[in-house]
């Protein structure tokens, strides 16, 4: 299946870990700042492998678009991802840079991000990201990153616009995503529409695809409906999600084109990348007629499409 819910990952550090942290992201960005800043960043082409209506992997791949990074596509197959063979995870999105392989679309983002302001290897950005290991309620291993939702090696100027963007990341990944699996397959008609479409754009074989759009729109229905409990989602959970863009255009408001200001800032691009995975199904279509994000959203295309018109990405 082309589009997943992630588990509920443990998010809290305690007080010693997070200062420790902090401490590590400060003398990241020092570092850098005293670094030559004309530096070149390096021009390796980077591997995207992800699922086409996969959310956070549609959240990497905006972030590549806007920010004119080169990438080539590789989508794999949902059930058996023979294109990961190669690969430490057999989760999407992956980004694999020379010998490097990134994981977790928000981390795989703030490092991408903090390489492009200036940093000389992406070993070194990664430094500033350090695995967090602690133990789930069922006693298995858990791996987080520290800084996960921050930009290093950046300015530290305007503090305040970066908390916001950092919020803003953090309850993309906390509320809005969570509210897209219960919306698609909200109704056995809705989530058969959502798999025709899902297995027309995904990488599967004509008898894959004839299999997912049976079988896997009857599981998903009830899989959403167990998600729309988990997260406690409304009984109409269309709602949560109106709730949750409406929420999210008032705290961009009416004297801003975009959380960013005059352009999208990561914020803006994962809010955008999120809904941009259900484009072309029902709840997208509701969503743009029954909330007032649309004019949002289509500033943000437009942005998109100027920014990587500059650039082209290579694709496959």
């Amino acid at each position: 299946m082309a589009f997943f819910s992630r588990s509920c990952i443990r998010r809290c550090l305690f007080g010693a870990t997070a200062a420790g942290l902090c401490l590590k992201a400060s003398i990241c960005i020092a570092a850098a700042e005293e670094r030559n800043q004309t530096a070149e960043n390096s021009p390796t082409v980077i591997k995207l492998y992800q699922y086409q209506t996969c959310p956070f992997c549609s959240k990497v791949r905006v972030f590549l678009d806007y920010h004119g990074i080169p990438y080539e596509k590789v989508e794999v197959n949902p059930l058996f991802k023979k294109e990961l063979k190669f690969a430490t995870t057999k989760k999407v999105p992956l980004v694999v840079v020379g010998d490097v392989q990134l994981q977790e679309s928000s981390l795989i983002i703030s490092i991408l991000k903090s390489q492009s302001l200036g940093s000389r290897t992406l070993s070194e950005v990664m430094g500033c990201y350090p695995e967090i290991k602690s133990k789930d309620a069922k006693g298995r291993e858990v791996i987080e990153h520290g800084n996960k939702y921050e930009v290093m090696l950046g300015s530290t100027e305007n503090s305040d616009a970066r908390r916001e963007e950092v919020k803003w990341r953090m309850w993309v990944d906390n509320k809005l995503i969570h509210a897209l699996a219960p919306n698609i397959y909200r109704t056995l008609g809705e989530a058969r529409r959502s798999f025709n479409y899902i297995s027309s754009v995904g990488n599967f074989t004509v008898v894959e695809r004839y299999g997912a759009q049976i079988v896997g729109s009857f599981a998903m229905y009830f899989i959403g409906r167990k998600l729309k409990k988990k997260y406690k989602l409304d009984e109409d959970v269309r709602q949560s999600l109106y709730s949750y863009c409406r929420e999210w255009t008032t705290a961009v408001g009416k004297k801003r084109l975009f959380m960013g200001g005059n352009d999208p800032n990561l914020a803006d691009l994962a809010v955008y990348g999120v809904l941009n995975a259900i484009e072309g199904m029902d709840a997208f279509n509701d969503v743009m007629v029954n909330t007032d994000i649309k004019p949002w959203y289509l500033r943000v295309q437009q942005a998109i499409r100027v920014r990587s018109s500059e650039t082209k990405t290579p694709s496959s």
